[in-house]
């Protein structure tokens, strides 16, 4: 059921990207000798610098340059300096699957850290697999999926959009109103929400969906006005969000009467928004720039150093940064930039991160995650109000939740 969803809804962009990528499946010398060649070893960084999701993916490029900075200035990797080569997804499936071709071999990078919307890595997903070669995920995502070519830095569905659920529940938000963007992550993380909310006691009044980059939304809010639920569950990604609860709030609603729990808002996002539009909102993360612990702060403060005061740090740009660190500590460990070698060398990693600690777990190559609940303060940054007290366990396909056991089916 949901697989066979899962197909039809990146059918086109996967026909697409894999004629992009042209003919039969092949090896690639990625992570081998050409990538590694000389003083220098290229690695590919890949997300949309145009188009309605560079709201959000530019600054994750940009923690994955500061990244590599900070990896140079310490000696490199296996002696060798580290050579980004940026490429632009520009929002847009299909492209992301012929850069990502492109990446891998033409320019014979070691591995790729890319993407944001499911969309772009579904794509991608089939290139990197043909190719035997790596691909580092930066963001939160739906679960119901592991490639071995892929390792998912971000949040899967069990360290994320279900703690959001436990806290709306916990705060007696049992009706709820669904709102997204129109492609994979949404309508599979709200397939996951309306079989918790079943089993939870919640009611879902209504589900709409927008196309990315939409920015009408005067009768969507009306519809959600209309249904009055106790809260809002949102996946609009992208600059959509701008639009949607601008409109929101010149139909009235605010954080206190109708709160509005997002799962793609960060601090990068609430800029675009403007923090008038959705001060006092909830969101549901694994790091906040607010985060206390002394890897935080020394992160931020190199942050802000590179790219200027005025700016802030977020969930996904943080995964994106430790992606950088944890390939590069695997290739330390392995020896060698060899995609299976470093694979083997990767479970169990831990690394203290600005998001506290983080783990590799080798046989879902997801991440052990801290999940975290806060709310928008008036200047824009995110004050935690909840946290899991320690890192939880990957369960992409919600293996732990008997309610959800018809999902990957």
């Amino acid at each position: 059921m949901l697989n066979a969803f899962l197909r039809t809804a990146v059918g086109a962009g996967l026909v697409l990207a894999l004629a992009a990528c042209g003919g039969e499946p092949t090896e690639s010398t990625a992570g081998g000798g050409a990538a590694a060649g000389g003083n220098t070893i290229k690695v590919g960084l890949l997300h949309s610098l145009s188009g309605t999701m560079a709201i959000s993916e530019v600054t994750v490029r940009d923690a994955e340059l500061l990244a590599i900075e900070e990896i140079n200035a310490a000696g490199g990797v296996l002696g060798k300096q580290l050579e980004p080569v940026v490429e632009d997804g520009a929002s847009d499936w299909p492209t992301f699957a012929e850069k990502a071709n492109k990446l891998i071999s033409q320019d014979k990078v070691a591995t790729v850290f890319g993407g944001w919307t499911s969309a772009s890595r579904k794509a991608m997903l089939p290139v990197f697999e043909r190719h035997k070669a790596l691909l580092w995920y930066p963001v939160q995502y739906e679960g119901l999926e592991s490639s071995p070519y892929i390792f998912y830095t971000g949040a899967t569905t069990n360290q994320q959009i279900i703690p959001g659920l436990d806290y709306l529940k916990e705060q007696g938000k049992t009706k709820i109103f669904l709102v997204g963007s129109d492609y994979v992550f949404p309508r599979t993380a709200n397939k996951i929400i309306k079989a918790y909310a079943a089993a939870n006691g919640m009611t879902v009044l209504g589900e709409e969906y927008t196309p990315l980059g939409h920015t009408e939304y005067s009768t969507l809010t009306n519809k959600v006005v209309q249904a009055k639920p106790d809260a809002v569950f949102n996946t609009l990604n992208g600059d959509s969000n701008v639009a949607f609860f601008k409109q929101l709030k010149s139909a009235g609603v605010t954080a206190e009467s109708m709160p509005v729990l997002s799962v793609s808002v960060a601090e990068e996002e609430v800029t675009g928004i403007g923090v008038d539009n959705i001060v006092g909102h909830p969101v549901a993360w694994n790091y906040y720039q607010t985060t206390e612990n002394a890897a935080n702060s020394k992160f931020v403060a190199a942050f802000k150093a590179k790219y200027g005061d005025a700016k802030v740090t977020s969930d996904p740009m943080e995964a994106g940064y430790n992606a950088v660190y944890l390939w590069a500590e695997a290739v330390k460990k392995a020896g060698t930039v060899e995609v299976e070698a470093v694979k083997k060398a990767s479970g169990g990693i831990a690394l203290e991160r600005p998001e506290g600690l983080v783990t590799i777990d080798g046989e879902t190559q997801h991440m052990y995650k801290t999940a975290r609940i806060g709310i928008i303060q008036p200047d824009g940054l995110i004050k935690e109000v909840w946290n899991s007290g320690e890192p939880i366990k990957p369960d992409p396909y919600l293996k732990s939740y008997p309610w959800a056991g018809s999902l990957a089916s």
